[in-house]
């Protein structure tokens, strides 16, 4: 392509002759593909963003993985941690002992998983204790009967920090009156906001030693818990572990437990992606019918330039360049107002809530209250190469067409 073709098809963009529809069809072919590009990097922001906060929201509360003990409960936990320490990716292992209770404040009840720990210990491998939101995790003692519950649940259960609720087991006791489950009554010692409404809503904590009195566990616990310091090589970490251990445990890492929620989110962005890049495409071949016009409107220009000399091929070049300034300038446009509106979404979603009055994340359906957007390149640069092809693809007919005028027969009438 020569300089000459790349000035011809620059200047091409603004229609002469006085007719300004065809410049200003090309100006909305560039605002489309801008939005659209605009749009699919906000999109694919948000699903990172989203992914990824609600990942640090899950393992805040959980672990990187889990050992337990086919059966009734894992016996000499102290020596499986200390062989589970063994591996280097291992950084830290907590005991902890879990059920499904009911509990029950008055005349309110709801269902929960309490999970006895050792506070100090849990912190190694969870952050709940810097979610809390009123009282202290360290409040958690041995034989105090103290619990820590999510503050979605302790609004159900209409209570706060000193009011007493009582945890009904599904272990089942037997008294002159008939077989009765066994309840015993805790204290509230605080209350904790992960910001992920579910584990708000369902989790509740108590001391390791009141866990075990409480389900008759005695010396044996549930497992342990792990953190690594990658937590990204958690399948194969668990994998090495199990192997080290000699078998006779279950293990288990976030990756399995939670695999069907990010399957379904990586399922959703890349369906996102799909169906935006159609609403993109329209916006792309808008070229055709801008580039189509300016063959009708140039061809006599077409013949003259073939008359002295220009090839099929240079003709292709021309138009092929006007579309391909038109991808370039909307694309680059696209990615700028992209990453400037996903760089401060939460700023502008706030603000256009405060001046709504309403809120647009219900925690309850979307499971945060707020809207985090994460820019990855890699999805900006897939994003522009795969709209600015489009542009490409869409400059070809109408090239083609304007490499093939004849200039006998378009000069005929002039």
């Amino acid at each position: 392509m020569s300089r000459y073709e790349l000035l011809i098809g620059r200047r091409y963009l603004r229609s002469g002759h006085g007719n300004r529809f065809v410049s200003f069809i090309s100006i909305i072919s560039m605002i489309g593909v801008a939005i659209g590009v605009a749009v699919l990097i906000v999109v694919l922001s948000v699903m990172n963003g989203f992914q990824q906060e609600l990942r640090g929201r899950i393992l805040s509360l959980t672990s990187h993985a889990t050992i337990s003990a086919f059966g009734s409960g894992l016996a000499d936990w102290q020596g499986t941690a200390a062989k589970v320490m063994d591996n280097p990716q291992v950084a830290a292992a907590a005991p902890y002992i879990e059920d499904q209770v009911l509990l029950i404040s008055g005349d309110k009840s709801s269902g929960a998983i309490v999970t006895g720990v050792i506070p100090q210990e849990e912190r190694k491998v969870a952050a709940i204790a810097e979610r809390m939101h009123t009282g202290s995790f360290d409040a958690l003692a041995p034989g105090e009967y103290g619990i820590v519950l999510g503050s979605e649940l302790a609004k159900v259960l209409g209570v706060a920090v000193g009011n007493r609720v009582v945890i009904a087991t599904s272990q089942p006791v037997i008294t002159p009156v008939g077989v009765t489950a066994r309840m015993r009554g805790f204290k509230v010692v605080g209350t904790f906001s992960s910001g992920y409404y579910e584990y708000d809503r369902n989790l509740a904590y108590v001391h390791l030693a009141d866990a075990a009195k409480l389900y008759r566990m005695g010396d044996q616990i549930t497992g342990l818990r792990l953190k690594l310091n990658d937590m990204f090589a958690a399948p194969i970490v668990v994998r090495d572990i199990a192997l080290a251990l000699g078998g006779g445990y279950y293990v288990d890492d976030w990756t399995r437990k939670h695999a069907n929620f990010f399957r379904s989110i990586e399922m959703t962005k890349s369906v996102m992606f799909l169906i935006l890049l159609l609403v993109v495409a329209v916006a792309a071949f808008n070229i055709i019918s801008t580039l189509v016009m300016v063959v009708k409107e140039k061809q006599s220009d077409i013949a003259i330039l073939r008359t002295v000399g220009a090839r099929p091929n240079g003709i292709l070049a021309i138009f092929m360049t006007q579309g391909m300034v038109i991808g370039v300038i909307g694309t680059l446009s696209g990615m700028l107002l992209g990453i400037l509106i996903s760089v401060n979404l939460e700023t502008l979603v706030h603000g256009l809530e405060a001046v709504l009055g309403t809120q647009f994340m219900d925690a309850k359906v979307y499971y945060m209250s707020d809207l985090p957007a994460a820019v990855q390149w890699m999805d900006v640069f897939k994003v522009c190469v795969t709209v600015f092809g489009l542009c490409c693809i869409s400059t070809l007919y109408p090239s083609w067409r304007a490499a093939r005028t004849q200039p006998a027969q378009a000069l005929r009438h002039d």
